[in-house]
């Protein structure tokens, strides 16, 4: 078959005419987003504006920000900016907030399961292996289950590993269980059965509100989570002496929560990026935490005068076993706490037998290269 010259000219002019067409109509025709405008979402943190968690909960939403490309925005305002810290679940599933970010512990009042993402020993995982079973060993399904079950409208993001959170800041060091005997203490949480079960008289109050309560004699001891968080919340002004190292908190992670109607309107990309944001928004966490962390632990020390002892292991092991007997007692009363204890301790069981038998101590390592005996390094 062949074509004339009369043919080809036709269809080139054809051609030439409908991309001319397509082009006009693409300018013409403004994108999705700018004809709609971009999505703004308003969330509150649990935590004063000065403290490190709103800003971790700050670089959440940037990372949203830039990665959406304007397409959706998160406010973030600080704790009691329109709820006070533990109103945050009732607000974000209401609608009142579109999201928020806190920590699980916080809505212990509405299902006491909840505090068992992080609010207490772990069953030896740490905040990170808690998080692996959170992802890959059924603790994802498990949470969303246990929000329908208060008829909470959100969806969860639990991320953000937390170290070890220390036993507290005390008016003399803590040298056996029975110094916290009534105590007026500060935690959140299944820790509050826990120091209870150790005899303190327990207050739980959010962050902002725990210096003033030393200060003025309504707590005699407290604990809140890290250097860098009890520094600029002013924890060495009323205490000059720390205890680190504890099993009430050994596994916390942080939560990033949406109301769910809103978080299910959005397009299947945003939620995706809302969903790898937060990942990748725990693993920058956790990064800067150690340096800032230690950079506090260090200042407090040689500016703050602070004493920081590490809890003796009778204490520990006093947190242990009355943990089980709350766990045992809770387990008793709520089928779904149950379900959740037996799911960790699965995961727990092939998960720290690993990391037991193949992660090196760096004990031995650290007092190699910086111990009193170690050899000095230009």
């Amino acid at each position: 078959m062949t074509t004339s010259k009369k043919d080809t000219t036709s269809s080139r002019r054809r051609f030439l005419k409908a991309a001319a067409a397509g082009a006009a109509a693409t300018v013409a025709a403004p994108s999705i987003a700018s004809a709609q405008g971009a999505t703004s979402m308003r969330f509150q943190s649990t935590w004063p504006a000065k403290d490190i968690f709103h800003e971790y909960a700050l670089d959440y939403a940037k990372k949203v920000n830039d990665m959406t490309g304007g397409d959706l925005k998160i406010e973030v305002l600080p704790a009691g900016a329109v709820v006070p810290a533990f109103g945050l679940l009732e607000a974000v599933s209401k609608g009142t907030l579109d999201g928020g970010h806190g920590v699980l512990a916080y809505h212990y009042g509405k299902q006491n399961a909840l505090a068992l993402w992080g609010s207490g020993p772990g069953y030896a995982m740490d905040a990170n292996m808690l998080l692996a079973w959170h992802k890959y060993g059924g603790g994802k399904e498990l949470l969303a289950k246990l929000y329908n079950s208060i008829g909470a409208n959100v969806v969860s993001f639990p991320y953000g590993p937390m170290p070890t959170q220390p036993l507290g800041w005390f008016k003399k060091p803590v040298t056996k269980a029975d110094d916290l005997k009534g105590v007026k203490f500060r935690t959140v949480g299944i820790s509050i059965d826990v120091f209870s079960g150790m005899g303190a008289a327990v207050n739980a109050l959010p962050g902002g509100e725990i210096v003033a309560a030393l200060d003025r004699g309504l707590l005699d001891a407290a604990e809140f989570n890290n250097a860098t968080s009890d520094r600029v919340l002013g924890f060495p002004d009323v205490s000059k002496i720390c205890m680190l190292q504890s099993y009430h908190q050994n596994a916390e992670q942080f939560e990033i929560m949406f109301n769910k109607d809103k978080y299910d309107a959005l397009p299947a990309k945003i939620r995706a990026i809302l969903d790898n944001a937060a990942e990748a928004a725990g693993q920058d966490m956790a990064w800067k935490a150690i340096d800032r962390y230690s950079k506090d632990y260090a200042e407090m020390q040689t500016k703050d005068n602070v004493k920081f002892y590490k809890t003796p292991d009778s204490v520990l092991q006093a947190q242990l076993d009355i943990y089980d007997q709350v766990v045992e007692k809770k387990s008793a009363e709520n089928p779904l706490f149950k379900e959740i204890v037996a799911s960790q301790l699965a995961f727990a069981k092939r998960a720290t037998q690993w990391e037991q038998d193949t992660v090196v101590n760096r004990r031995m390592a650290y007092n190699h290269y910086f111990g009193p005996n170690a050899k000095k390094r230009t």
